[in-house]
């Protein structure tokens, strides 16, 4: 079986391109280079801790750019949500349309039989399930993908813990095996979504106001905000005792952004959601089910009805927000929220 294993210089896919190797696969490293004008660039020392394991393992090492496709499949859609006041999923939308999208594609047409990642999820007869490192766990990233494509893919180091996967690498003398996790947005490195929107998008300052319209406070642009979110704004009144604020609302075109201190309406009690380019991933009854609209977020109970889902807890869910369905261990899929409602 041919193998082509995502190499992106990291000790995830490392340690994944040795255990196939390991397990008698023939092994080829592929790094996918991309690079955005403006952002820290770390492709090439990523390339160069790629190539290192490549020959430390004695495999063919091969490399594609896919620079020009991110900025316009992910990059640029993403900043264009956000100025919409959405809060899409950029890591999400990599995976959909880089990873095991063209990248995929690019592999299959150069002779794979199998494309393999470093990611902490388990695919067990063609279905998705979560990685047995609940720390670690990157399931909600991949609710995106296909089907077709998850019937070729591996994911070696699924099964294991970080901590499992850190001493493998040494065992195997990985060059870099000691290297640190990457941190930051997929392919850009060290930075934030608040550090990109900011050169992107330039936000104003504005007006933070109560539920009775009245100006309490000052924020940094209102769609640099989520909402139930409790930081990043400033209360004119603020004393240690003020009671914590949560932004309940934002408007983009008057740039305000609206905090209560309840949490939650006091009548609330579930959210209606509507979900649009939806995945479903195997057969599945519409049922009782649980679901997340966060990385790693305790699960909460749903009820699932075609692409509509009742979350059986009030919660303030932001539109273009990803909400991934699970079914214990096993990953369902999941759509992009269109509209959330509490009832």
């Amino acid at each position: 079986m041919k193998v082509f294993v995502g190499l992106s210089g990291g000790v995830d896919s490392a340690t994944s391109a040795a255990l196939l190797q390991q397990a008698g696969r023939e092994v080829t490293g592929v790094f996918i280079r991309i690079a955005i004008d403006g952002y820290p660039c770390t492709a090439g020392e990523d390339r160069l801790d790629a190539m290192r394991v490549a020959a430390h393992l004695g495999i063919p090492f091969k490399e594609i750019d896919l620079s020009a496709e991110y900025k316009q499949k992910v990059f640029d859609e993403s900043v264009k949500e956000f100025s919409r006041g959405r809060t899409p999923n950029p890591d999400t939308l990599c995976n959909k349309e880089i990873k095991f999208g063209l990248f995929f594609n690019w592999c299959m047409q150069n002779g794979a039989d199998r494309v393999a990642t470093g990611h902490y999820s388990q695919v067990k007869d063609g279905l998705l399930y979560t990685g047995a490192d609940p720390e670690k766990d990157q399931s909600y990233f991949l609710w995106a993908v296909p089907e077709a494509q998850l019937a070729k893919t591996m994911f070696p180091i699924g099964h294991l813990h970080k901590s499992e996967v850190r001493a493998l690498a040494a065992k195997f003398g990985l060059p870099n095996s000691a290297r640190k996790d990457s941190q930051g947005l997929c392919f850009l490195g060290p930075i934030s979504v608040q550090d990109m929107l900011k050169q992107e998008l330039a936000p104003v300052p504005g007006d933070v106001v109560d539920e009775s319209g009245t100006v309490v406070g000052a924020h940094e642009g209102a769609l640099l905000y989520t909402l139930g979110q409790r930081h990043g704004f400033t209360l004119f009144a603020h004393t240690p005792n003020t009671a914590a604020h949560y932004v309940v609302g934002k408007n983009i075109e008057s740039n305000t952004v609206m905090v209560s201190t309840n949490k939650f309406p006091h009548s609330a009690s579930t959210v209606a959601i509507e979900l649009v380019d939806t995945n479903w991933i195997g057969e599945h009854a519409d049922s009782a089910y649980q679901a997340r609209y966060r990385y790693r977020q305790d699960l909460v109970a749903a009820d699932l009805h075609g692409n509509s889902t009742t979350l059986n807890e009030p919660h303030y869910i932001p539109v273009g927000q990803s909400l991934v369905v699970y079914d214990g261990e096993r990953c369902l899929g999941g759509g992009v929220v269109d509209t959330a409602t509490l009832k």
